[in-house]
């Protein structure tokens, strides 16, 4: 593996998890990590509310737009050592063959975009899957990749899915 490490986190709209996986990787591990967010079934747009989480939390948000998989397993495109699904529909979709057969781990997490209720229940759904995401890129960025080797490593990646 190279010493920066690509990492792509999918989803089913990439409007939600996926995007705040992305900006709190490139903010957390910018020294280690590029991360790319990316969903099967695109929305089009950001949700909005993962927008204001983002920026409450410090995050730059504006390069951050939603996007298909397929982007990513064009010819063109970055070579990924990691891919993490973060919903468990796209973890069940059969997903393009990623060029360089990177690690792959599923990360499970509610989707917030799904809630509804009043506007504080939203914000807290919001909040609580980005505090979840931030704990698992955290136990990510903690292991020492580098020293690792890849089946141990995909182990290691595999279980922080199962952390909360």
């Amino acid at each position: 593996m190279a010493s920066r490490y690509n990492l792509l986190f999918l989803c089913t709209g990439n409007s939600a998890r996926s995007i705040m996986a992305e900006a709190l990787t490139n903010q957390l591990g910018k020294e280690r990590f590029q991360a790319y967010s990316a969903g099967s079934q695109p929305r089009g747009e950001v949700h909005p509310m993962t927008l204001q989480i983002l920026q409450e939390a410090g995050l730059p948000t504006d390069a951050l737009r939603s996007k298909p998989w397929d982007e990513f397993a064009a010819p063109e495109a970055p070579e990924m050592d990691l891919v993490i699904t973060v919903c468990d529909k796209a973890a069940g979709e059969t997903c393009p063959v990623w060029p360089g057969h990177p690690i792959t781990a599923h990360w499970g997490i509610e989707d917030p975009a799904a809630t509804s209720g009043s506007p504080e229940h939203v914000h807290h759904a919001f909040t609580t899957a980005l505090r979840l995401l931030q704990h698992r890129i955290s136990l990510l960025l903690a292991l020492k990749v580098e020293a690792i080797d890849r089946l141990v490593l995909e182990t290691h990646v595999r279980d922080i899915g199962r952390a909360s």
